[in-house]
């Protein structure tokens, strides 16, 4: 329980109730869900698939790992967001979906190697410690098996787009929903990785045209950016 935020928490479970709601602060989570989906189907082929969700929140992934075929578990220690994620589901109709009130570290120590693809998305900057979180997920993944991450690089052009432009501007996200400091270079993701015995096999980067009002996935990886690596088989 130490690599938590306590006002993160608080943050987030204050807009619970909003977490499914398509027009709410999660618009941009819905809008961005169908591509990261299918960047992660495309390379780990979920279906029949053991994953864990860390960071699920309100279930938006975890949800939509579950209709592609996977056996998936939406883990996060915030308790509204989760509250919400199993009604969701429980409504949905949603087989092969459940949601554990744990953090990363403490699940790998519980059940190491037990998954064969692990997603961490839109989750590693809001943690005190990111590295921690990494090795957690290195650990929950078998030998051979996938690990996702999707965060926001650490630069001037980084704020401007996902700070000033995405809360101030276009009013996106709730004003604070980030803190530059705690956005990650993908230099610094990667090194964390390594240590932890991952592989970075590929990477993307997600823009956002604010005149389409639409998202793409693309080289760019200057402001959001997703990283795709394996662990080693043993």
């Amino acid at each position: 329980m130490s690599n938590v935020d306590a006002q993160e928490l608080a943050k987030f479970s204050a807009l619970a109730h909003r977490w499914w709601d398509k027009e709410s602060e999660f618009r941009p989570l819905h809008e961005i869900n169908p591509l990261r989906l299918d960047w992660i189907d495309s390379l780990a082929a979920v279906r029949g698939k053991r994953i864990v969700d860390v960071g699920c929140g309100g279930g938006i992934l975890a949800e939509a790992l579950a209709q592609r075929g996977a056996v998936v578990t939406g883990i996060d220690l915030a308790t509204k967001p989760l509250g919400v994620a199993r009604l969701h589901a429980l409504e949905s109709g949603v087989a092969d979906l459940d949601y554990r009130e744990i953090s990363a570290e403490a699940l790998a120590a519980e059940q190491p190697g037990a998954f064969d693809i692990v997603t961490c998305m839109e989750m590693l900057e809001h943690v005190p410690d990111p590295a921690s979180t990494v090795r957690a997920c290195a650990a929950l993944v078998k030998p051979g098996g996938w690990v996702f991450f999707s965060t926001i690089n650490r630069n001037p052009k980084a704020f401007l787009f996902a700070i000033v432009g995405a809360e101030y501007v276009l009013q996106l996200l709730p004003r604070g929903t980030h803190e530059y400091a705690r956005f990650i270079r993908p230099s610094e993701l990667a090194r964390h990785g390594r240590d932890a015995g991952l592989d970075l096999v590929a990477t993307q980067g997600m823009t956002y045209n604010p005149l389409t009002r639409r998202y793409r996935l693309e080289p760019d990886t200057s402001v959001n950016y997703l990283f795709a690596c394996r662990k080693a088989a043993a």
